[in-house]
């Protein structure tokens, strides 16, 4: 494998202390999964990545940064491991010769993400961020992993309180920016829907020298995002219903859709193996992007046939029960009102004997909460056969849905989890959906249970 970082990129990346004669072919931060001859990198979280560097070497790792000493293990020695982490991302944006786009909002980035990654291999070679490696290390976690050769690079840029993204844009470096829908999502923190907006603007801030912003045309927010980048002397693509990047002839499904894109003058074919109007617009935008890129957009949108839902994100997936099949959509990783009543609609749009939401707490959305719960009542009721909540802000919503969709509420979703997969039988859809510190990834899990503890290898 070629290497990705020798003794002296390192050295000169982060000023540290390495031995000559070593290389490295990956960055990684779990010990868990370090891969053999990859560099492990120390961090201090929640846990000292420190004590974990004798299990990474233990798994293969060749080499480990550290900001102190760890006897009987080679190190990469620098002063502060997240400075270190960083000052190798850095250093990686560099040295590398492709086109970058980064992508932030508060609904659809990470799906944006992966269509781009999916459209742009299409195209050329392609480095993207992993999962949701979108904050202080994960940001440089990329850029620091990223081949010098790659042809794209795709970057996720998320925050949870003021003045997070500006910095991490800037260490980004990208040619275009997207903005995908912004939305209620971290209120508690920044106060207003104006003040989450003017945080995701700051993206254009490290956009280089002719860079694009690709904006969303459509919501209350379109036209401080454009004054934003207007304002600091960007161009600007938008995508929307009254975009320079729209759908004609949309045509959704329960499981799939197709339509085409209009962009300035130019149609694009698309297939897309997920459903959701929502999920077509992450496509516009992609496109919009593409092209700014300088990738061909014919050839970017025969890609996006590829692109597939995350688990968490809108997976879909079969699960086994007697007499036959339900149909789980995970949307178990994040939620806020906008990304709840789009996937309410796809729920609403399949085809099962009944449709089933398991609903979790909406998170950091301020003294509004409560409200802004109850108010997804009728959409949950016009989506759903019987609802199923979990968590104290989600008891407004049981509370405003009429008597004849309200199934269980539980104080959260470990208490839920059992009601909910001893109710379920074949021929339902099941929408589970909630905020991550809501843990419904633990509702997921217990429906799974039956297909996994069933199964045989």
């Amino acid at each position: 494998m070629t290497p990705l970082w020798d003794s002296a990129g390192l050295r000169a990346a982060t000023g540290g202390e390495v031995p000559d004669g070593l290389a490295v072919t990956g960055v990684s931060i779990d010990s868990r999964g370090v891969g053999p001859g990859e560099l492990f990198v120390a961090l201090r979280d929640a846990r000292d990545g420190h004590d974990f560097v004798p299990d990474a070497l233990a798994r293969g790792a060749a080499l480990a940064m550290v900001d102190r000493d760890v006897p009987g293990a080679p190190l990469l020695r620098v002063g502060d491991t997240l400075a270190g982490l960083t000052a190798l991302g850095a250093a990686g944006r560099a040295r590398a010769a492709g086109r970058f786009v980064a992508v932030t909002g508060s609904v659809g980035k990470t799906s944006t993400k992966e269509m781009l990654a999916a459209g742009l291999a299409a195209c050329g070679s392609v480095h993207a961020a992993v999962a949701s490696y979108n904050n202080h290390w994960g940001v440089p976690l990329t850029l620091a992993r990223m081949p010098a050769a790659s042809d794209y690079g795709v970057i996720e840029v998320g925050m949870n309180t003021r003045g997070e993204i500006a910095p991490l844009s800037r260490l980004a470096r990208p040619h275009v920016a997207v903005i995908t829908t912004i939305a209620p999502a971290h209120l508690g923190r920044l106060g207003s829907i104006e003040a989450i907006a003017e945080e995701k603007a700051d993206i254009v801030a490290g956009l280089e020298p002719g860079g694009v912003a690709v904006l969303p045309a459509d919501g209350p927010q379109a036209a401080l995002l454009r004054r934003r980048a207007e304002a600091a002397g960007v161009s600007v693509v938008t995508f929307g219903e009254g975009g320079d990047a729209r759908l004609v002839g949309w045509e959704g499904g329960a499981e799939r859709q197709s339509f085409r894109v209009a962009l300035r003058g130019d149609e694009f074919a698309v297939t897309l193996g997920v459903p959701g109007r929502h999920m077509a617009m992450n496509a516009a935008a992609s496109i919009a992007a593409a092209q700014a890129l300088g990738a061909d957009p014919v050839r970017f949108s025969e890609g996006l046939s590829t692109f597939s839902a995350l688990a968490g994100r809108g997976a879909r997936v079969a699960i086994p029960l007697p007499g036959g099949n339900a149909t789980l959509l995970d949307e178990s990783y994040n939620a806020n009102t906008v990304s709840m009543r789009a996937a309410l609609a796809v729920l609403a749009a399949q085809t099962g004997k009944r449709r089933v939401a398991v609903l979790g707490d909406m998170l950091e959305l301020g003294d509004e909460g409560a409200a802004m719960h109850a108010a997804l009542a009728s959409d949950a009721a016009d989506a759903a056969d019987i609802v199923f909540t979990s968590g104290p802000q989600m008891a407004a919503l049981h509370a405003a849905l009429p008597a004849g969709r309200r199934g269980a509420h539980a104080p959260d979703s470990a208490a839920l989890a059992p009601v909910v997969a001893e109710t379920l039988r074949a021929g339902d859809a099941v929408l589970v959906k909630g905020s991550l510190g809501s843990r419904m990834a633990l509702v997921v899990r217990a429906i799974k249970a039956p297909a996994t503890e069933g199964a045989t290898a």
